[in-house]
């Protein structure tokens, strides 16, 4: 009884890929902690744990749509056969009932935060969502994913002020082209496989040499915008180093994947991208610790 309890918690856990949480919830945390020290709000455990639910219920929503909306995708491609529900370990109505449970509880959570939080909790659900639709008709998929993602830093900041600001924004952004740079490279996998199903991506449209170079392209824009938030915020010595090993690992990933051998792309993309985002959020937290 409990040995079957514990598959099926650790099958929803993969279904969700639970720990790719690693890459967008440091930037959440990062956004919360930029609150408390730009501005007049101080720590509040409820409240960061509340941020940290939503981060959780949002993402496990999402993957697992994605899980749903594309099975017999899924089904169909040598590579992903043997996910969750194409293996039959999770079965398809279920799935669709926990992405239901995960949205409300997402949206359940937002209420607790503050009513701005809480009125953009459908735009947001929305836009996680969605993005599981968009191979379908367009190669910019990435960069949706990358919006998805990239509402964790703003998110966590509006959730302890209920205000804009540009500073999260520009973490943000950053999030937004490094998620959507790394999420390009992890395509080159299926480009055949897409083709043949006339799926779009950036390396069905630019092929395997443009989809790096537009990966690069994006990767780029990433590291400029940590190095001016860290201008902008006169962020000190520790920030610095933060930038240097998140900017170090971005380039190391591209120096991993080539056209012609793709052998060390889950290496580029789990492993190189979970320490960069872990390890420059430990450094930025360092900076404002002791601002």
């Amino acid at each position: 009884m409990v040995d079957s309890s514990l598959k099926k918690v650790n099958n929803y856990l993969s279904l969700i890929k639970f720990s790719h949480t690693i890459f967008a919830l440091p930037f959440a945390i990062i956004g919360y902690f930029l609150a408390i020290t730009f501005t007049d709000a101080t720590f509040d455990l409820k409240l960061f744990a509340l941020v940290i639910l939503c981060m959780v219920f949002a993402r496990s929503a999402a993957m697992a749509f994605n899980r749903y909306i594309d099975r017999k995708i899924d089904q169909e491609n040598a590579r992903t056969a043997i996910r969750e529900i194409p293996a039959g370990l999770v079965k398809p109505g279920s799935a669709l009932f926990f992405v239901i449970i995960s949205s409300l509880l997402f949206i359940l959570t937002t209420f607790f935060i503050n009513p701005l939080c809480f009125y953009l909790s459908p735009v947001a659900l929305a836009v996680v969502l969605g993005y599981s639709l968009t191979k379908r008709f367009t190669a910019l998929c990435h960069l949706i994913l990358g919006i998805g993602l990239a509402l964790a830093p703003i998110g966590a900041y509006l959730a302890v002020t209920g205000e804009f600001a540009w500073l999260p924004l520009f973490f943000s952004f950053a999030v937004l082209f490094w998620v959507s740079g790394f999420d390009i490279i992890y395509a080159l996998q299926d480009e055949e496989f897409d083709k043949s199903k006339q799926l779009k991506s950036i390396p069905v449209w630019l092929g395997k040499k443009g989809a790096l170079a537009f990966s690069t392209f994006l990767h780029i824009l990433s590291a400029l915008f940590v190095i001016y938030a860290g201008f902008y915020a006169a962020f000190n010595m520790w920030y610095w180093i933060g930038v240097a090993v998140f900017t170090g690992l971005l380039i190391y990933q591209h120096t991993l994947v080539k056209p012609n051998d793709l052998s060390k792309v889950n290496i580029a993309f789990f492993t190189t991208n979970g320490i960069a985002s872990v390890v420059f959020a430990v450094f930025v937290l360092l900076d404002l610790f002791l601002k």
